[in-house]
């Protein structure tokens, strides 16, 4: 893709991740929340099938986790990517379409 259009894309995607007013800032100047944002804004940019999320709310306070895990959420329901998850948080777990739990390396049955 072209410069501008690159430059369109990264736009839209940071203005989805909330971070549209700080397009013109660097990252020693974001908070935590936002650079989280951000990672998920960067694996966005290519418009991936799959998204992998490694404790995507690990370091954040609960209102913008709450955030990221709309943000996760509705990415898989608007746009049809699938979220593979990883997370110690059982909030952000609930709110997720299939889950599977992991137990001492071993994987509980679905109930």
């Amino acid at each position: 893709m072209n410069a501008k259009e690159s430059c369109e894309r990264a736009e839209a995607i940071l203005n989805r991740v909330g971070l549209g007013h700080r397009l013109t800032h660097h990252v020693g100047e974001l908070s935590g929340g936002e650079q989280q944002r951000v990672a998920v804004a960067r694996s966005l940019v290519l418009r991936p099938s799959i998204l992998l999320a490694d404790e995507p709310t690990g370091n954040l306070d609960a209102r913008t986790g709450e955030s990221i895990h709309d943000l996760l959420i509705s990415l898989n329901r608007d746009d049809g990517i699938t979220a593979a998850v990883v997370t110690h948080n059982m909030k952000l777990a609930e709110k997720l379409s299939r889950r599977v739990t992991l137990l001492d390396g071993k994987a509980l049955p679905i109930v």
